[in-house]
């Protein structure tokens, strides 16, 4: 962790979850952290405790919607208006939708779109040049595991993760020799607003996955900046989590298909029932 002495990072999704704990975790090595989130309230609750952790902190709280492309573009100009000595970017903010693609809304599809693949692309494109200008820097993608599968009633949520897995490995390659770095960190279950968020109107509360696969917060943010700090490309936090995408790489697609196939009947019984 000596590698984050003060460094100057952003955190994108930065009022809850993964986000909010990889500041907690950078507050005693940092030099200047930019919290990036929709909740105001929340970044000023959360600067006020990474004061206290660390007094000497420099902490700046942007309201920005990442579904709001001008509002991406807005925070970038300003950053670069500023000249930020940026040396670590963690795109982390992200949602899930969870059900059908044909009951899906529409609008929240798009906004799933606009803050998991479009922002988190832009953010890249825009800020790369302050990385270089500044170099070494690391940016870390938040991606999940549910990008290494296709997966059914996560299916929009599922590919563009797959999008960030794919794009973060393809940008790694790119900037090899440059001193950034690139990883991605994929977390299976984690007890964060996810499933909150992702849930859909009306819906019964959907069963939680089991406890001995899931991975705390703390240990998530914990994995994901070790990994940075080693030049990890790709790190799937928890045993289990990293043991699954091996055990599902020796099934062959056809039998994949089946289970998938049983996951769709039975999401499908299941809408039948709520309204029969």
């Amino acid at each position: 962790m000596k590698d984050f002495l003060e460094c100057t990072a952003l955190i994108t999704g930065a009022s809850a979850g993964i986000g909010r704990e990889m500041a907690r975790q950078l507050a005693p090595l940092a030099g200047t952290l930019v919290l990036v989130a929709r909740r105001m309230d929340r970044l000023e609750t959360l600067r006020a405790e990474l004061l206290a952790i660390n007094p000497e902190l420099r902490v700046q709280c942007r309201s920005v919607d990442l579904s709001q492309r001008a509002e991406v573009a807005a925070l970038c100009d300003s950053l670069k208006e500023e000249s930020l000595e940026l040396d670590f970017l963690i795109n982390n903010a992200g949602f899930g939708d969870s059900g059908t693609f044909e009951s899906s809304e529409w609008t929240k599809i798009e906004r799933m779109l606009e803050v998991n693949v479009v922002a988190l692309t832009y953010l890249c494109h825009s800020l790369i040049p302050l990385l270089r200008r500044y170099r070494p820097g690391a940016i870390l993608n938040v991606s999940s595991v549910a990008s290494l599968l296709p997966l059914p009633n996560l299916g929009v949520y599922a590919a563009s993760k797959a999008y960030v897995s794919s794009f973060s490995e393809a940008l790694r390659a790119e900037l090899r020799g440059t001193g950034i770095s690139v990883t991605s960190l994929c977390p299976g279950p984690v007890d964060t607003e996810f499933q909150s968020v992702a849930g859909r109107a009306g819906d019964p509360e959907r069963k939680h996955a089991p406890d001995w696969v899931k991975v705390s917060v703390e240990e998530v943010a914990r994995v994901a900046l070790r990994a940075v700090s080693r030049d990890r490309a790709r790190i799937v936090p928890g045993f289990w989590m990293m043991m699954a995408p091996l055990f599902f790489a020796l099934i062959p697609l056809f039998i994949l298909r089946l289970f998938f196939e049983a996951a769709s009947r039975n999401e499908a019984a299941r809408l039948a029932s709520r309204t029969a």
